[in-house]
């Protein structure tokens, strides 16, 4: 089959590989109809998360069930799913706490419970490095899931694929964000980053009850697609002081939630660069710093934006001061996913309104070129096996 292969930093192509097996009764094999690149994927892509050997690349993608193991009786052989991108064996501790990103069971290469740099992770994700259970993804002609009776949710026949592709990743991501900070109604949230997870988290917010919802972002494009599907307040920190510019619009006070949707790899000019390399770390936290700015005292901040790095000098004293609640993590999407079908399902949420580029898997080294090097007003990418 044909598969979008990691094989180095800045070396992701479309190679043959061999069609996956079932090696586990509770395993399904999917055929792939649809699959998405997304932004945490392009941190694989940059080196910045590492990974050694070659690994066939995708959280986001659903299919048709095309082979079932034999202690699987949720699933049969042509039944459409999406597939949440946590691997959750359904049955550990973490699991049955409404906690699945730690499933105890899924990471059999890398689990613990330190959460350091290099080993002691989380539960598995498909797609996403030895370090997180090095599981082939789903940028693929087919995929291996395995706990195939815990996670993959069957979709309604009237959906289009488009429609229910997000419900792996994304939408899930942005929800959880506005989830955990627990809106009353009428709320201000501020969410910095309008590439695809920050788009689901403003959706999110308006069904969460949100009161105004603000979009910041350094790239044009970007602000004009979430104003445009969104219907947001938009700011561009090239143009316009943004913890000020919030704090006007907020009676001085800031933003009730402040979201992190962009993690440790946002634009960084000549100067964030030294400052990384004399520290040693990964990235920048500037995004980060400026949620906590920008918030209001006894307000939150959501982290959906990767960190995989310490960093010194972090804003204690501020988070201290202002009483600040932080939630960060990956999202449990199997907490959320059935509301989440049914709230597309009955069209309450439309999702595929941030698609720019639907082009076939084989062009998938294209897709990312575009998608990282932000060409072509890209914001999302689709790839059809």
């Amino acid at each position: 089959m044909k598969a979008a292969v990691f094989h180095k930093p800045g070396d992701i192509r479309v190679d043959n590989v061999p069609d996956p097996a079932i090696l586990d009764p509770r395993d399904v094999i999917l055929k792939v109809t649809a699959t998405a690149i997304c932004g945490s994927d392009l941190h694989i892509l940059s080196g910045a998360v590492p990974q050694k050997e070659n690994l066939i690349m995708g959280h986001e993608f659903m299919g048709i069930v095309e082979e079932v193991g034999s202690e699987i009786t949720n699933l049969k052989k042509g039944d459409r799913v999406v597939v949440p991108f946590p691997i959750a064996c359904g049955k550990c501790f973490f699991c049955t706490h409404e906690a699945s990103p730690a499933c105890e069971n899924s990471n059999f290469k890398h689990y613990g419970p330190n959460g350091d740099l290099m080993d002691q992770k989380g539960g598995a994700l498909f797609g996403y490095t030895d370090l997180y259970g090095g599981y082939s993804g789903g940028q693929a002609e087919y995929v291996r899931v395995p706990y195939a009776d815990i996670s993959p949710r069957i979709i309604p026949e009237h959906l289009t694929d488009e429609q229910a592709l997000f419900l792996t990743d994304i939408f899930p991501t942005g929800w959880s964000a506005i989830d955990w900070a627990n809106l009353k109604g009428g709320e201000t949230v501020a969410i910095f980053g309008s590439g695809p997870v920050g788009l689901m988290a403003q959706k999110a917010a308006w069904l969460n009850g949100a009161g105004r919802v603000i979009a910041i972002d350094p790239l044009d494009y970007r602000l004009e697609k979430a104003k445009a599907v969104n219907n947001v307040e938009i700011l561009n920190p090239h143009k316009v002081d943004v913890i000020q510019a919030i704090r006007e619009m907020t009676n001085g006070r800031g933003a009730d939630v402040c979201v992190d949707a962009v993690g440790f790899e946002p634009e960084r000019n000549f100067m964030d660069k030294v400052k990384a390399t004399i520290n040693f770390e990964k990235g920048s936290i500037k995004v980060l710093e400026m949620c906590f700015e920008a918030v209001r005292r006894m307000g939150t901040v959501s982290i959906m934006g990767v960190y995989g790095s310490p960093y010194d000098n972090f804003p204690l004293f501020r988070i201290f001061d202002k009483g600040i609640t932080i939630k960060q993590g990956q999202a449990p999407v199997l907490n959320y996913i059935d509301k989440l079908v049914n709230l597309v399902s009955e069209n309450k949420v439309v999702l595929d309104d941030i698609i720019t580029h639907t082009i076939p898997l084989t062009e998938a080294e294209h897709g990312y070129k575009i998608f990282n090097e932000k060409e072509d007003d890209c914001v999302k990418v689709v790839l059809k096996p």
